[in-house]
């Protein structure tokens, strides 16, 4: 039956129809096309059955039925089966056909579909799409003669899974699941996410994961050595983050975690940083956060890129990325990756080699049926390797100043690092909405790290004497099998719509490998006759062949349930839990006559629930809330050679959030509260029988801080991304814990394009502020090792010389900051340094 919100709203599309198709008439010089007066009919005939028609629609997939023909009246038809209207001039359409469309997807995806064959790109206001040539976009947009030419926005195909970032040249994503599993709007999570996107790592020069956490807001690496190395600790809210995923399936090694460090960012399109409890997601999950790594994938036109770029250091990289249809309907589709990269370094006797290759391939084995396999291959290479700086004392107890070149590597020391990946998932969407999906991967890493760096003992401020040697060896070979399974869908209770995962994954990691000597070697004298002097190559390698070997096997293995109630239409209730169990069985055979051992650590059946309100108080703004329990099973050991107990606790945060100027600007604020025992704390210049560092477990710690950021559109051209955090833990005394990691961390990174300045013109900046660090006990007398709060300053600059061709360039620590990167003997953060390169795009 019609209401007289219908009649009103039937009427005001008409006749912003009308006005539309007057304003097409008047600035074009001529009468529109049948097919725009007719889609708008269409349109203004639809909206009678609907009292609103919100952003999140186009996210919602429908039954689209559109048979092969002429592509002005395929869009005709999809303007009746959806809530699009279309403004394009007559002429762009003349003669272009198209497939087709039939299935269950959304608008967005039905419409990239019909253009896949052609030349024509859009971009989109609301529900209105404004259809260009992809050779002339501004010229099609002028003609159109509507709003979107005065605000000349960057044209962009939008993408089909609404969590995509690649093409939308964004700060920020529209979804993400790496919180709930639910794809949830940012304003629609009740934690904090922050998404690191493709346009964000191309503009900042991200190709390193650590490179990205010192650019994400919440985050700090405390880079005792070189970057992942076992001295390359990532934190977040004060606690060390060491779950690291990939496309949503976690990545299992306790033994050796920072070998997941070395993923090279070319192959993502984005990464999705979790800050707070994730047990949800993991199962075993870390208070700091995660960091999910989500892959590229084909895409639906031809695509191509090659990159160049040289730097300081004799830093050289070239990358090449590959996206085509694999048949004429486009129902199959590749992607190849590649990239090279080869650099010196600001310090001494360090050089990298870097290999990576990626191929994937996806099938429409029906229009409801989506299959992919993949692949890839990283290889890793440092010589020069070395897990800390030199000395931070000299012997009388006064501070050591080094040049920032000076290196504590020998020129034996090195790092070698492989990975293979195998991948494969099928997944089906059914008529009632639901999607089941499953994914097995394949893992096999190699490492390989010979240890020798001049950090022991305390230097004669005159003499350079008293200085010795580390050295050691290990290396490994971990495989990991994963199998994860999941269904989402809506269902109906109480007469309302909600919405639901279920779900089961399995991981299983084993590794063979021997063991070596760590540190110190008999009948090897390990000083440094001078270290003013020293090259890194005496003393010379000791003889350290293997001297017994270990077997680890890793297993988990847990369920999982979240589920989204809506009691109305602005309250969101998120309840779930995940149920896990885990082993981890660690045998070590010693070929000296000692007695081998097994040490066996495993705990099943643990829940870990999670809860979630989220309030819309309009449609800009939400306020939520959020809880979870943390566990989380530890493999560090005291100075007796005993694991820790599991870490345990809850964590709570509150927050807002905020979707602006039509949910292209996201922000948010939060406060959070975490109460754990057991948490694993470093004991300086302490170490476990195996030569680890020790630790000893702080019952009672709290940790209280505050998050505010903000990203993306704030402007048309401009966008950015900042955030500032406060986070402070304290043991059951007060008394301050993990001096190591900054309190105040403040990041911020803008850029603005300006589109009439030649081809087109962007420059950007950034700024990278924290507070002082200390770490207390290091010294000959116990001193503390303090590093001031610093600034860091990065530019950047990329002109287009034709639309397919552009350089760029990017200026890091501008002002050439010294500072350290983490405490005691840490080494410098690397001084002002420069990359340019030239981009090439079809």
């Amino acid at each position: 039956m019609r209401t007289a919100q219908s009649d009103f709203l039937i009427f005001r599309v008409n006749a912003v129809a009308q006005l539309n198709l007057s304003f097409f008439e008047a600035a074009s010089g001529m009468r529109a096309s049948v097919c725009v007066r007719q889609t708008m009919l269409a349109v203004s005939v639809s909206a009678a059955f609907v009292s609103v028609t919100p952003a999140s629609a186009q996210q919602t997939a429908v039954s689209i039925d559109i048979a092969p023909q002429l592509l002005g009246d395929a869009l005709l038809r999809l303007g009746q089966q959806t809530d699009l209207q279309f403004i394009y001039q007559p002429s762009l359409l003349n003669g272009l056909r198209t497939s087709g469309v039939k299935g269950r997807l959304t608008p967005e995806q039905a419409l990239n579909q019909l253009l896949s064959a052609s030349a024509i790109r859009y971009t989109r206001q609301g529900n209105t799409i404004t259809l260009q040539r992809r050779t002339a976009p501004q010229a099609a947009a002028t003609a159109a003669g509507s709003d979107v030419a005065q605000l000349e926005q960057i044209v962009a195909t939008l993408p089909s899974d609404p969590a995509t970032t690649e093409g939308t040249g964004s700060y920020t994503s529209q979804a993400s699941s790496s919180s709930t599993r639910l794809s949830l709007s940012p304003k629609e999570t009740p934690q904090s996410v922050t998404v690191m996107t493709r346009q964000r790592m191309d503009d900042q020069g991200i190709t390193q994961l650590s490179d990205l956490v010192q650019q994400t807001p919440g985050l700090s690496l405390d880079a005792g050595g070189n970057i992942g190395s076992d001295t390359s600790t990532i934190f977040s809210r004060g606690f060390e983050v060491d779950n690291y995923l990939i496309d949503g399936v976690g990545q299992v090694n306790s033994n050796y975690s920072r070998i997941f460090q070395s993923n090279d960012m070319v192959l993502f399109d984005r990464v999705e940083i979790v800050r707070g409890a994730t047990g949800l997601m993991s199962g075993l999950g870390s208070p700091g956060g995660s960091l999910n790594m989500i892959r590229k994938r084909p895409t639906q036109e031809f695509q191509a890129l090659a990159k160049l770029e040289a730097g300081s250091w004799d830093h050289y990289r070239s990358e090449v990325d590959v996206s085509t249809p694999m048949n004429e309907a486009g129902t199959i589709r590749g992607r190849i990756v590649g990239a090279i990269q080869n650099n010196h370094s600001y310090l001494d006797r360090l050089r990298e080699k870097k290999r990576i290759l990626y191929a994937t391939v996806e099938a429409d084995l029906t229009p409801s049926t989506l299959a992919r396999l993949g692949f890839s291959y990283q290889e890793h290479n440092a010589t020069g390797h070395a897990r800390s700086g030199r000395p931070g004392f000299y012997a009388d107890g006064g501070r050591t100043e080094w040049s920032r070149s000076d290196s504590a590597a020998a020129d034996w020391a090195y790092s070698r690092r492989r990975n293979q990946a195998f991948f494969a998932s099928l997944e089906h969407r059914f008529a009632n909405d639901w999607l089941l999906k499953g994914t097995y991967s394949y893992a096999s890493s190699r490492y390989d790290e010979v240890l020798g760096y001049a950090a022991g003992g305390f230097p004669d401020r005159q003499t350079g004497q008293g200085v010795m040697l580390w050295a050691g060896r290990w290396a490994g070979t971990p495989k990991q099998n994963s199998l994860d399974v999941y269904a989402t869908g809506p269902y109906t209770l109480f007469g309302r719509k909600h919405e639901l995962v279920v779900g089961a994954t399995l991981t299983h990691t084993e590794e063979h490998t021997p063991t070596y000597g760590l540190w110190r070697f008999d009948g090897w004298n390990n000083a440094v006759d001078n270290i003013y002097e020293w090259d890194g190559s005496t003393p010379g390698a000791p003889p350290n062949p293997p001297n017994g070997r270990m077997h680890i096997r890793e297993k988990t293995s847990s369920a999982y349930m979240t589920t989204r109630l809506r009691p109305t239409d602005a309250l969101s209730v998120i309840l779930g839990a995940r149920i896990t169990s885990w082993e981890n069985d660690k045998r070590t055979f010693d070929l000296s006559g000692t007695p081998d051992t097994s040490v066996l650590q495993a705990e099943h059946g643990k829940l870990t629930p999670y809860a979630g309100v989220v309030y819309d108080v309009n449609k800009i703004w939400s306020l939520y809330a959020g809880y979870t329990s943390i566990f989380k099973p530890q493999t560090n050991m005291d100075t007796s050679g005993n694991y820790l107990k599991p870490l345990v606790g809850n964590s709570y945060e509150l927050g807002v959030k905020g979707s602006l100027l039509d949910d292209t600007l996201n922000v948010s604020a939060a406060a959070f509260y975490l109460k754990q025992d057991n948490l694993a704390v470093a004991l300086p210049g302490e170490f476990a029988p195996d030569g680890s560092s020790a630790y000893e477990a702080v019952s009672g710690a709290r940790t209280r801080g505050f998050e505010l950021e903000v990203s993306g559109q704030i402007l048309p051209h401009w966008q950015l991304a900042a955030g500032f955090t406060r986070s402070v833990s304290k043991d059951k005394d007060g008394g301050v814990l993990s001096t190591e990691v900054a309190q105040n961390i403040f990041k911020l990174f803008t850029t603005y394009h300006m589109p009439h300045v030649g081809n087109g013109l962007t420059i950007g900046g950034g700024v990278r502020v924290q507070s002082k660090i200390y770490d207390d006990d290091l010294g000959p007398n116990k001193e503390r090792f303090t590093q001031k709060g610093y600034a860091v300053v990065d530019l950047m600059a990329r002109y287009a010389f034709t639309d397919k061709v552009s350089g760029y360039v990017n200026v890091y620590n501008l002002t050439d900051k010294k500072y350290y990167s983490g405490v005691g003997m840490a080494y410098y953060g690397a001084p002002r340094s420069i990359r340019a390169g030239v981009d090439i795009r079809y």
